[in-house]
């Protein structure tokens, strides 16, 4: 019993860490007030541009491919380690003890988790996420898509046990992006296009028009 409170609670301290924070607290931004309200890595992707984005993704990323692989190497006897970290670390993520528990959407330590247990299906499912997103100019379908895809590839390789980790999981993480998909149904939702083109900043920036 010991052994599994040990690995969720490393996966779980490693997902807390969250650079879209120390990167908005360095710049003097806002992230709950503006964009996406969330701290995750496209909304640093809007209010900061493409360069914290891609760094804010890599290092949700990185955190949770290291909480599956650490814990597999220091529990190989325990054989939902690496699930566990990292179920743990998308949890860390999401609801980080220091930030009374409203942390990030938790898709890119997700999709980090994916990579470290089964690397072959998380770049297959990368391609497709990013074509997904190319295509509609929204992210928050192709997080869809990985929430959805991971727990059925699970159940359909075998890996039942796992599947019943990752679909509470995915539940959470959809309710979550609740109001991305509410606003792409108004027409609301920044894309990715103009995130990247900044006009979000710019609109901001420029404040309401002179009469």
């Amino acid at each position: 019993m010991m052994h599994y409170l040990l690995i969720l609670l490393i996966g779980y301290l490693l997902g807390c860490s969250n650079m879209a924070v120390y990167l908005a607290a360095a710049q003097n931004v806002d992230l709950r007030s503006g964009g996406s309200g969330n701290p995750g890595a496209s909304n640093a992707l809007i209010l900061m541009g493409w360069r914290a984005g891609l760094l804010v993704g890599a290092h949700d990323i990185a955190k949770a491919v290291l909480a599956v692989l650490l814990c597999r190497l220091l529990f190989p006897a325990v054989p939902l380690a690496g699930a566990l970290s990292g179920a743990a670390c998308v949890v860390g993520h999401m609801f980080p003890f220091y930030m009374r528990f409203h942390g990030g959407k938790g898709f890119a330590a997700y999709l980090g988790m994916t990579l470290a247990l089964n690397w072959r299906f998380a770049l297959l499912l990368l391609l497709a996420v990013s074509l997904i997103t190319l295509v509609t100019d929204y992210v928050v379908l192709g997080t869809m898509t990985t929430v959805i895809s991971v727990p059925l590839y699970s159940a359909w390789s075998g890996s039942g046990t796992t599947a019943l980790l990752l679909l509470p999981l995915s539940a959470i993480i959809i309710y979550k992006h609740r109001d991305n998909l509410v606003r792409i149904c108004r027409g609301t939702e920044i894309g990715l296009r103009s995130a990247h083109r900044g006009d979000h900043r710019k609109s901001t920036q420029s404040g309401p028009p002179r009469p």
